[in-house]
């Protein structure tokens, strides 16, 4: 009798696990160890970081089915308390004068370095700035009762005063792409706050009409732009992303290689371990360009589908959540990944400027992959705690 009640017992908690959702992650683990087992064909470095991607999956896996089994509502009952936390690791991070634990690399602090690996703490504060706006917006929606545009200007204001810490700091670490998204978790998490178009579209035309007369403004007319106190300089990728073929011996190598490996590739690729084709750091921030040459058009379009089933899911789960905390985070978090994937694609076939930011669950590295399987145990913890109730009662009978 008591083993029929354990027996059942582990039925329930297995069903309650989001099965679809790790099978997807399975499958972007196993495609992101075999690409970047093939970058190590390029000989750039000794060390197999695809062993070193494979332990980095394992631990990731390990955080998010330990988070799962914490109680999404922890999260929102503790929102401050995290939040301040991954504020005082950037903090202590910029200001730190102990340079063997945040050592200067590439002209900035934006790591811990712990001997064996280091931690990025950027990349985990997008997940906290996520649940911060989660929060600020499911409370304030709590006492709306009805549409009103002052009160749409107060959630904007404090979904504002939430943003600026965590940006500043992270641009003090000259730390553009994470800001970028940090902007586009923003506006994503905005888009279905409730606030108003009357207050978005004004908001978002002047933000466009901003950005698109400093790039012009950079093209065709530099001067006034140096008169601003932005040498034209500073905008070499903006330059080399238009024009990559005259800056090809300097910032348009990368993309320049890039384009002419994912073209090379063809319908089918070249083949595993066979591409040609340099390009500096293959195995991280340009991992796509490997699919493309190695896998061709074929091989591109099966890990384009499997980063949308991803997305797909995600957004399925936040629409069957009744929790409006555990829905807005799960948008949140869906618009960090969209934003990763169409920059990182984008920037390698020149649809747009190159960031550096990773194509998330497929770059190699550890921050990066772990801050998402972070994001990821959150999903489950809500998938788990709130839309298994009908499976859990299916096993119960």
């Amino acid at each position: 009798m008591n083993q029929k009640k354990y027996s059942r017992q582990n039925l329930n908690i297995l069903a309650r696990i989001d099965w679809t959702l790790i099978f997807i992650l399975i499958m972007l683990a196993a495609i992101s160890i075999l690409i970047i087992s093939s970058a190590m064909t390029s000989e750039q470095y000794s060390t197999n970081f695809a062993q070193r991607q494979l332990l980095f999956y394992l631990f990731g896996f390990l955080i998010a089915f330990i988070l799962m089994l914490i109680p999404f509502h922890f999260y929102k009952d503790y929102i401050w308390g995290i939040y301040a936390f991954g504020i005082l690791s950037l903090v202590f991070l910029h200001f730190s004068p102990f340079e063997s634990i945040t050592p200067i690399i590439n002209g900035a602090k934006s790591w811990y370095q712990f001997g064996f690996f280091s931690v990025q703490p950027s990349e985990f504060m997008k997940i906290i700035y996520i649940m911060a706006l989660a929060y600020v917006i499911s409370q304030h929606n709590k006492y709306k009762i009805e549409d009103d545009l002052s009160l749409d200007v107060k959630l904007l204001g404090k979904m504002a005063v939430v943003s600026a810490l965590p940006m500043l700091l992270v641009l003090l670490q000259n730390d553009l792409g994470t800001t970028l998204v940090m902007v586009a978790i923003f506006f994503g998490m905005v888009l279905i706050s409730g606030i108003s178009w009357w207050l978005i579209l004004p908001v978002v035309f002047v933000v466009t009409t901003v950005g698109v007369s400093l790039i012009l403004g950079i093209l065709y007319r530099p001067d006034l732009i140096d008169k601003l106190g932005v040498h034209a300089y500073q905008f070499d990728r903006i330059y080399s992303w238009l024009q990559p073929e005259k800056y090809i011996s300097d910032s348009g190598f990368q993309l320049m290689n890039s384009l002419i490996s994912i073209g090379s590739g063809g319908i089918t690729g070249r083949g595993y371990k066979d591409g040609i084709i340099y390009i500096p750091e293959n195995h991280t921030d340009f991992i796509f360009t490997i699919v493309g040459e190695e896998f061709g058009f074929i091989g591109t379009t099966f890990v384009v589908i499997v980063l949308l089933s991803l997305l797909l899911r995600l957004f399925r789960i936040s629409l069957l959540t009744h929790d409006s905390f555990g829905g807005y985070f799960i948008i949140g978090f869906l618009s960090l990944l969209f934003f990763h994937i169409f920059q990182n694609i984008g920037m390698t076939i020149q649809l747009v400027p190159i960031t550096g930011l990773p194509l998330p669950f497929l770059s190699y590295g550890g921050s990066g992959l772990w801050a998402n399987m972070v994001g990821i145990g959150i999903v489950l913890s809500i998938y788990f705690y709130e839309l298994s109730g009908k499976k859990e009662a299916r096993f119960n009978k």
